[in-house]
């Protein structure tokens, strides 16, 4: 059985560099690990432009709009809850968490509107994502949003990724 976290990435986007895959990988690592998820998962992350995630979203969600970072958890968890050994693939032994799509070109727009770098965005976009497969929400734009908000520092700081 692996004993490490499966994160395949496809990158459609233009200049989605071998520096900015190493970032989505420790930063999903690090969000799970802050989790306290210690069993092995598949996280699949989609790199893309404004126009594919525009198109995703569209698809998915039926909203006719791009937007940064979109998630699709595969299984039904609570904010705190953890994956068993049960939710594993008995193929691979790994837990599917989910696919996350993200936006570079809205990485990039993002990180200058907010006066950060790029990195700190991606980074920051990616816990997001994580958070989201992990069964956190913000819809309710209290509590729960709180909560996630939290978490989300929490880990940035772990990445030394702070405001």
């Amino acid at each position: 059985m692996r004993t490490t976290h499966f994160i395949p990435i496809e990158a459609e986007a233009e200049g989605v560099s071998d520096r900015a895959k190493a970032l989505i990988r420790r930063t999903i690592r690090a969000a799970l690990a802050s989790e306290g998820v210690t069993l092995p998962c598949e996280v699949d992350v989609l790199v893309t432009n404004d126009e594919g995630i525009h198109t995703i979203n569209k698809e998915q969600r039926d909203v006719d709009a791009p937007t940064d970072v979109l998630s699709f958890p595969a299984l039904e968890l609570r904010p705190g809850e953890k994956p068993t050994e049960d939710d594993a693939d008995p193929g691979t032994g790994l837990v599917p968490l989910g696919d996350m799509a993200i936006s570079y070109e809205r990485v990039a727009a993002q990180a200058k509107e907010y006066g950060h770098s790029k990195s700190r965005e991606l980074a920051y976009l990616v816990t997001h994502s994580v958070l989201h497969l992990l069964g956190y929400d913000h819809l309710d734009e209290g509590e729960q949003k709180a909560l996630m908000r939290e978490h989300e520092e929490i880990i940035m700081e772990k990445l030394e990724l702070t405001r």
